[in-house]
């Protein structure tokens, strides 16, 4: 498949929604206060443009922030449970409990704690959300690794951190990707749930939050429509450092 294929298919399911998404409207009559149409949503980023460029800043630096946090503490955690039995099965219930926990009930406990640190606990809430993937995807991935290579390169003196980098790192790293494409949503998720339910006024939620109270329906749209392609630009981050960095995994099809 080549480059205007990967980009002309995307592209055609987009408009392909957009499409639907105003047949539907139109088909069921419904006025902008109760569902906004594609059509109304260019007023309101013409009339709003200022907020979007600040708000939607606002938004993605401290999503990126968490998500960066996320790599980094979420790898960690994985490298440990993958290398380690004890580890893995000492953590793992803890994990999926903190993991089992619904976020927004630590919005107003991370409120309480870190008062007034709007951007902290931001930044905290996409991490706590989009780590669990990352730090069990490297944990399968290492502790999956065939032993017939660790022997083998023990036996050649080979220490841990070239067992690693030789074999471990690049084993994982399918998944590591294929993990941080789920995390890249959920970081989404996580700020876009502080900027609603805290009264802070920042981020495209506290926006969305502002449309909702002010009954300005195609405002909230478009805020909906603005964090879309914001997680497309992420999500396209990722496939690109994952065709750098594991382009090697990549399956090529025909079709």
């Amino acid at each position: 498949m080549n480059w205007k294929h990967r980009i002309a298919i995307p592209v055609g399911a987009i408009i392909v929604f957009l499409l639907l998404w105003e047949a539907l409207v139109w088909v069921n009559d419904w006025p902008p206060y109760k569902m906004a149409a594609p059509s109304d949503l260019p007023a309101a980023f013409v009339n709003y443009s200022g907020l979007f460029i600040e708000m939607g800043w606002q938004t993605l630096w401290r999503t990126v922030a968490g998500l960066s946090l996320s790599v980094v503490v979420g790898t960690t955690i994985g490298m440990v449970m993958g290398f380690s039995r004890i580890a893995r099965e000492a953590l793992y219930p803890l994990l999926v409990g903190f993991n089992a926990i619904p976020k927004a009930t630590l919005v107003p406990v991370l409120a309480l704690i870190l008062i007034g640190q709007h951007d902290l606990n931001t930044v905290l809430m996409a991490f706590l959300i989009s780590f669990f993937p990352i730090a069990v995807s490297v944990s399968i991935g290492l502790s999956t690794l065939e032993p017939e290579y660790r022997d083998i390169l023990r036996s050649l003196g080979a220490s841990r951190l070239t067992l690693f980098r030789k074999i471990a790192l690049p084993k994982t790293l399918p998944e590591f990707f294929g993990a941080l494409k789920v995390s890249a949503t959920l970081a989404f998720i996580g700020t876009n749930l502080v900027e609603i339910v805290s009264p802070h006024g920042r981020g495209l939620g506290a926006l969305f939050r502002s449309g909702e109270t002010n009954g300005d329906y195609p405002l909230m749209f478009a805020v909906l429509i603005v964090l879309a392609v914001m997680g497309i630009m992420i999500y396209y981050a990722v496939i690109l450092l994952e065709r750098i960095f594991a382009g090697w995994a990549e399956r090529t099809e025909t079709s």
